[in-house]
């Protein structure tokens, strides 16, 4: 078994109990988000996938914020945020800041991997890159919508790591995907709104 076959068989059995922990609302699936980014990081960059190498580093540091904001708020009596382990529905106002800051950061990544690296396919790579940074900025703040967000980097995703050789880890990101709409279902009905 080659390294890359390792890394990518480490990363599915690390991705699947990431994901049953996150429909589960189970706090330790930081924990398992701060160590499954190494082995994808390493993968990734091994395949050419320069921006969702490098996005792993991000996954880390979002991986320690994430846990803080699910155990350690402080309360907040202006918000319905100082409810504790409560999911909620995003704030509509919040989506045209989304959509803007998704749109930058697909720019400036685009142009990062066309003019700094040999990507292939910096277009597929900026863009779920860019878009998973959003989602999991809306993880953090267990915002339902969060998984739809989700749906489209994985649907995407699948296609990009065929292209690209790695062929395991798409097939991660197909169960992602089913797992997305059932998780987006699950949290729709637990949601504080």
């Amino acid at each position: 078994m080659d390294f890359n076959m390792f890394l990518q068989i480490a990363g599915v059995v690390l991705g699947l109990l990431y994901l049953w922990l996150e429909y589960k609302v189970n706090v330790w699936m930081w924990a398992v988000g701060i160590v499954m980014p190494i082995v994808h990081g390493i993968l990734y960059y091994n395949s050419g996938l320069y921006a969702d190498a490098a996005i792993n580093v991000y996954y880390i540091i979002a991986g320690v914020y994430g846990f803080f904001c699910w155990v350690i708020r402080k309360p907040d009596t202006q918000t319905k945020h100082s409810i504790p382990h409560s999911i909620f529905d995003s704030d509509k106002r919040l989506i045209p800041v989304l959509i803007a800051s998704y749109a930058v950061l697909h720019i400036i990544i685009y142009l990062l991997l066309v003019n700094f690296t040999n990507s292939t396919v910096p277009i597929c790579d900026s863009f779920t890159t860019a878009l998973s940074i959003v989602a999991l900025w809306m993880l953090s703040r267990k915002y339902t919508e969060q998984w739809l967000v989700w749906l489209v980097v994985d649907a995407v995703t699948v296609g990009l790591y065929i292209y690209k050789g790695i062929d395991i880890t798409a097939g991660l990101y197909a169960i992602y995907s089913v797992i997305a709409i059932a998780g987006y279902i699950k949290w729709k009905k637990q949601s504080v709104r």
